[in-house]
């Protein structure tokens, strides 16, 4: 092919344009091309040219749109976890304040026993007028059928049902290992999903795309499958479905939303009850204990592990293999001090637990792992796995079981070099080396740096980087890591030289065009192949410059009210750049105040045009940062300070007071709240005197029967923009 270097001759007047045209050979060639030719080939440049800057331009916003919802998201889980230490502080010193039930601490956490579960299921009749899907257990593939169809004319199942489906889903995982073993020697592919969050869309997009599980087409998905969407029920019941018919060959892990205190804040605990009212109780109880038996990662073929968040350098899968699962309810119970553990001071938040090495294992030189100890710790006495080592290479790794046939219950585990041996703990009491192990792979992130550092934009976990990768990859002999809990613009990511993935199946997770979902498909190869969609309806008529307008301002709204919430503190922030009281600062002034408060780690000198006004000296009009924002139906009687306090502490406080609220009513006793809301107070070192609280107190009793609907005070404190309404006509 010859390769040609034109430029003009300067005969810019007559009709052909001559040019001279050297060609790769070095010859010279003399020719004339029509001055409209040119023309259009300049016009077509300049559109080429424009065209890439606007979507580059685009790419920016949508970008940072992501970022903002992001930021926003790691800020709330922060919030999340750090109640853990509330917890801890309510049991310390709840007892000595609430005289009127001195058990209230030991009750706090408590759970319905399995017994009051089996009777209260079995009193629970399906009405002749339920038009919904019925079912028969042992569940068959005609099951899972009927309940797609059902769930997609928006149907409901009987909490009968759902119950007597907890419970067979229960028995099952209660059989699994900590990590499962699994093999793509049986089927061409192995399906891997991430994140679903409630949208039963996606999930049913998946199933019609790639096929529904089965012996020949097995299902992993990686955790977070509740909270955020409105469907999270339905994804659970599905997928449980799917685990009794296919228990081979579909298999959960746990994520970080697995956990009733987290359902609280983000939205499923909401929509059980909603969905099954007297009965949802019952089984919001009896779903806690089915999360603490899902296991915590699964490894294909010795050399693929798949867990939700990821590793820290402390990281050790023989321990997590080995230790009692169940006992972790949640990550933001408080865990009990004692001698077999090296404990985090008093108050120490979750993320400072990254720093405090722990002793990966016991060496026990001479023993053995007994069959009796390694299935006691991990499963019901009644399933036994056989274990065994493997040091020929002299790397720790895990392995697999012959299967007989095609299908294999439980794959042996293979680990452990000579005269180490992790002892299983049987103590019924939560370990510190226990809860950290746990929280680092269910709340971690991969970063772009080596080392380990917490992670203090979520709260808990750490960051870990390519050599913390390698160094676990190396020791376990295996090729790659798969995760997700993070969201990804197209649905995955790769990162860590490829040794790390990222995958994530919620598509629009923060705003309808946000992101894709996607979905790995892994041969035996171990060569991953991403499959991308993204549920469709209001945003498939818009043009890309009106959908990424919708995210864009979606997220600035959810910005500005984060900003509303902290006024006080901005306020005072900004005026410390401000002592003559002009009410302007300059940007970079107000980008600094901003961060110093919110702590959100967002371009702000770049938002600034879009969140507050500027002079025409371009300086910050910093008042304007909270225009058009008002608190919704404020109550008179509450203290402008106040009513910023509720909103910015509203999530919470809901949680709280649904731990005390225990039939989930949404009633409390004025009492109730007067003294939980001193001890938040006291918590949080916030100054809010007692008497505007008790004020507080009375003045939402608006019945005067001594209970507080908390479900309607909570709505009084919403933060709103003020021409919604407008904008929405």
């Amino acid at each position: 092919m010859i390769s040609f270097l034109c430029f003009r001759a300067g005969f810019t007047h007559s009709i052909l344009e001559p040019k001279i045209c050297i060609t790769s050979g070095g010859q010279l060639i003399f020719s004339f091309w029509p001055l409209h030719v040119l023309a259009a080939i300049k016009a077509a440049v300049l559109i080429q040219r424009w065209y890439r800057s606007y979507m580059a331009r685009l790419e920016m916003r949508r970008r940072y749109a992501l970022s903002i919802f992001q930021s926003i998201e790691y800020a709330e889980e922060q919030a999340q976890l750090q109640l853990s230490k509330f917890f801890t502080f309510m049991l310390d010193h709840f007892t000595k304040t609430n005289e009127t039930d001195p058990d209230v601490s030991s009750n706090f956490f408590s759970t319905t026993s399995d017994y009051t579960m089996r009777e209260y299921e079995q009193t629970i009749e399906v009405p002749a007028s339920y038009y919904g899907p019925h079912l028969c257990f042992p569940l068959t593939v005609a099951d899972t059928d009927v309940l797609l169809q059902a769930f997609k004319h928006r149907q409901h199942l009987h909490a009968r049902y759902v119950l007597q489906l907890l419970h067979e889903t229960r028995k099952v995982l209660q059989q699994m290992p900590n990590i499962t073993h699994l093999s793509t020697s049986y089927t061409k592919e192995i399906t891997i999903c991430g994140d679903l969050h409630g949208k039963l869309d996606d999930l049913l997009l998946i199933f019609y795309k790639n096929g529904l599980p089965s012996e020949e087409n097995p299902y992993i998905f990686n955790g977070d499958f509740v909270d955020r969407g409105k469907n999270s029920i339905e994804i659970l019941i599905i997928l449980f479905a799917f685990l009794l018919v296919y228990p081979n060959h579909l298999h959960l892990n746990r994520g970080n939303h697995e956990d009733h205190i987290m359902n609280l804040r983000y939205g499923f605990t909401k929509e059980v009850m909603k969905k099954y009212q007297c009965y949802g109780t019952a089984i919001l109880h009896l779903l806690e204990d089915v999360y603490s038996w899902l296991p915590l990662a699964t490894i294909i073929d010795s050399k693929v592990l798949i867990l939700h968040g990821g590793i820290s350098d402390t990281t050790d899968l023989n321990f997590l293999n080995l230790f009692q699962r169940n006992k972790l309810k949640s990550v933001l119970r408080p865990v009990k001090s004692n001698a077999e553990t090296v404990c985090k001071p008093r108050g120490a938040s979750l993320v400072e637990t990254c720093s405090h090495r722990t002793e990966a294992t016991k060496s026990l030189s001479g023993q053995d792992i007994s069959l009796k100890e390694a299935t006691r710790s991990t499963s019901a006495p009644s399933k036994r796995r056989r274990y065994s080592r493997d040091v020929s290479d002299g790397k720790e790794h895990l392995g697999n079981l012959p299967g007989r046939g095609s299908s294999r219950l439980l794959p042996e585990v293979q680990y452990l070099k000579p005269g180490t041996v992790t002892t299983p703990n049987t103590s019924s009491e939560l370990t510190t080396k226990e809860w950290k192990q746990v929280v680092d792979i269910l709340w971690s992130d991969p970063k772009h740096q080596n080392g380990c550092t917490p992670n203090k934009f979520r709260g808990g976990g750490c960051y870990f980087g390519p050599d913390v990768t390698a160094r676990l990859l190396r020791r376990y002999n295996l090729k790659m890591l798969i995760r997700s809990h993070e969201c990804k613009q197209d649905g995955y990511e790769i990162s860590h030289n490829g040794k790390v993935i990222t995958i994530f199946s919620a598509s629009n997770y923060y705003a309808e065009g946000s992101n894709r979902g996607a979905y790995i498909k892994l041969n035996p190869d171990l060569i991953p192949r991403f499959v991308q969609y993204q549920v469709s309806k209001s945003t498939r008529k818009e043009t890309l410059h009106q959908r990424v307008t919708a995210i864009e301002l979606s997220a600035l709204k959810c910005l500005r009210e984060k900003l509303y919430t902290h006024k006080s503190e901005l306020i005072a922030a900004f005026r410390q750049y401000d002592p003559n009281y002009t009410g302007k600062i300059s940007p970079s002034e107000w980008a600094s105040a901003v961060e110093s408060v919110l702590c959100l780690d967002l371009p702000w000198r770049t938002l600034r045009s879009r969140l507050v006004y500027l002079d025409q000296d371009g300086r910050v009009e910093y008042l304007s940062s909270f225009d058009n924002f008002e608190i919704q139906l404020p109550i008179k009687e509450v203290q402008p300070f106040l009513v910023e306090t509720l909103c910015r502490y509203k999530a919470d406080l809901e949680i709280i007071f649904n731990m005390i609220d225990k039939d989930h009513s949404g009633l409390i006793s004025v009492d109730e709240f007067r003294q939980t809301w001193k001890l938040f107070n006291l918590h949080l070192r916030i100054n809010v005197d007692d008497e505007s609280i008790d004020s507080l107190a009375r003045s939402i009793d608006f019945n005067k029967d001594g209970s507080i609907d908390f479900n309607e005070f909570l709505e009084a404190f919403n933060v709103v923009h003020k021409f919604e309404n407008r904008y929405n006509h």
